[in-house]
């Protein structure tokens, strides 16, 4: 069955998380910050994602916003600077102006021009994802953009997934699933659909019940790739 829909997580794998932290580092007067950017960034994100499973598994569910403040102040604390208010505020503002991949309008284009579906389904409170998608200028790519806020639990409980059928009318096997997240991908493989996993770090594969269709370095192959699954 060919594939007629093409849906995307947004943080980090067609928003790169790093950003905020890179370039609040590379902004006048803040070299104390510059000498752990990358760290607070790591920690930033893990923890972001640790809380959205935690939230979900005891169902204490709030949106994105508030488990990506969490996680800032974790991050913070844990580098001795967690008295820093106007860092924190000015991170947090960033973070809703996240950049795309290079790769990603280019790439948003080819599958338009084959004729398919494009969507985003992501964790993020549908304020946070469409600032981010207004500020990287791919609005016109996307066909809808599909936040959990929705059924109000996070990824990877299916009722997340099963938006994505409720909204374009396709069943699972038609469905290309690209997630930067090798946990989200393999979800999602589980699920049924075929997923695709953006394995930026070169990270090993997640000991989980299923794996992705394929493993990428970076979204530049997906134009191809979709024909092939």
């Amino acid at each position: 069955m060919p594939i007629t829909t093409c849906i995307f997580d947004a943080y980090g794998t067609l928003f790169d998380v790093s950003a905020a932290a890179r370039e609040a580092a590379a902004e006048p007067g803040r070299a104390a910050f510059a000498t752990h950017w990358p760290q607070i960034a790591r920690d930033w994100r893990l923890k972001q994602l640790q809380y959205t499973w935690l939230r979900a598994v005891t169902g204490d569910h709030c949106d994105f916003w508030q488990v990506t403040q969490d996680g800032l102040d974790w991050a913070l604390e844990a580098a001795g600077l967690g008295d820093d208010a106007e860092l924190r505020e000015r991170l947090l503002q960033l973070y809703w102006e996240l950049s795309a991949y290079p790769e990603v309008p280019a790439m948003l284009g080819a599958l338009k021009d084959q004729g398919l579906n494009t969507g985003i389904l992501s964790n993020g409170a549908p304020d946070m994802l469409a600032g981010a998608v207004d500020s990287a200028g791919i609005g016109a790519l996307l066909d809808d953009v599909l936040s959990v806020e929705s059924v109000s639990i996070f990824k990877p409980a299916r009722l997340v997934y099963d938006l994505v059928g409720a909204r374009f009318g396709c069943s699972p096997e038609q469905v290309m699933f690209v997630s930067s997240n090798g946990w989200d991908a393999a979800a999602a493989a589980a699920y049924g659909f075929r997923a695709v996993w953006a394995n930026r770090a070169e990270e090993p594969v997640d000991r989980l019940p299923a794996v992705p269709d394929r493993i990428v370095a970076d979204l530049r192959p997906l134009p191809v790739l979709v024909k092939e699954l």
